[in-house]
């Protein structure tokens, strides 16, 4: 599927758009502003189109928005609305980015995920984390701190005020994230981590290499147990989840379905010759063989089930 680069700029950011007034956090200024670039262009409207019709046949789009902007769309097939909406086309050589489930790990906790399952926590100080498929934490409050260890997995934190004063933080076998009055989201993997702030600031540190940074709202950070990364903005990606959706944006497909295996259990494998295609769209975690199946019909790609728990996606035209 080889779009025009106008088409493909202009679904990308309807992604964008799609994230942003998604967010919980959209202003009347945000909505001006899409509106603005909505009528900017015949190419703009045509790629929300398609975006929202994905969403809406996905059922992650409120009524309200959707529409004003599907009023005029014809009742095209399930098949030909995911046809229209994603794109992909070549990009650079990337290597599998995919890690496996550690569900049987962790499994004597104070609080986990199974595979696909979010689930939201309060703790005893007022505090909440949401935590995202697949997690496992322990909490550990006394009268002179309050840690979470986040075992594995991923978990948004909404800290509370204390009384006490006690220090926040987030414990990952790699690093230790102090809270500085925040709202974050912490990764945690065999090979590292990453923060993302979205309100005030944390400071990462590494106690094994003596090493600290401060990362603002905004802002992420990846991290090994040498290492910290380079300060980055957060993109329309971060916290889709909390919406259960994948946000994709010129991504790489083995990266796409590496995110969407975490949701999903069993096997799912990537023929690293389509590897490095890129993606772009929104994407359902609570049902990732409709997923699947956008991308089998919609880029003549062979979604191969081995059985329920091995499947493979391939070129469709290597049949």
């Amino acid at each position: 599927m080889n779009l025009p680069p106008q088409e493909l700029k202009a679904i990308s950011v309807a992604a964008q758009w799609y994230a942003r007034l998604h967010s919980g956090t959209t202003t009347d200024a945000d909505r001006a502003a899409w509106n603005a670039w909505l009528v900017a262009d015949p190419l703009n409207r045509q790629a929300w189109q398609r975006m929202a019709a994905v969403a809406e046949q996905m059922a992650s789009v409120p009524g309200a928005l959707a529409a004003p902007t599907l009023s005029n769309t014809d009742n095209r097939s399930r098949r030909q609305v995911l046809r229209s909406a994603l794109l992909m086309t070549s990009a650079g050589a990337l290597g599998w980015l995919g890690w496996r489930s550690q569900t049987t790990q962790n499994l004597i906790c104070d609080f986990r995920t199974a595979v696909g399952e979010r689930r939201e926590f309060r703790l005893a100080d007022g505090s909440t984390v949401l935590l995202n498929t697949d997690t496992s934490v322990n909490v550990r409050f006394d009268g002179r701190q309050r840690v979470l260890e986040l075992l594995w997995g991923e978990m948004l934190v909404t800290t509370a005020v204390d009384p006490l004063q006690r220090p926040f933080k987030v414990v990952t076998r790699q690093a230790e994230v102090l809270a500085l009055g925040t709202r974050f989201i912490v990764r945690t993997q065999a090979q590292g981590g990453e923060v993302a702030v979205l309100e005030k600031a944390v400071e990462v540190s590494l106690p094994d290499a003596g090493s600290k940074m401060r990362v603002e709202a905004g802002r992420r950070l990846d991290f090994n147990d040498r290492t910290l990364g380079t300060l980055r903005g957060n993109d329309v990606s971060v916290g889709a989840w909390q919406q259960g959706s994948i946000i994709a944006i010129d991504r790489p497909l083995a990266v796409l379905l590496s995110d969407l295996s975490r949701y999903r259990t069993g096997v799912l494998r990537c023929d690293p010759a389509i590897g490095n295609l890129k993606v772009s769209g929104v994407f359902p975690i609570d049902n990732t063989d409709l997923a699947l199946a956008a991308l089998e019909s919609g880029f003549s790609l062979r979604v191969t089930r081995y059985s329920r728990f091995w499947v493979q996606v391939s070129n469709g035209d290597s049949r």
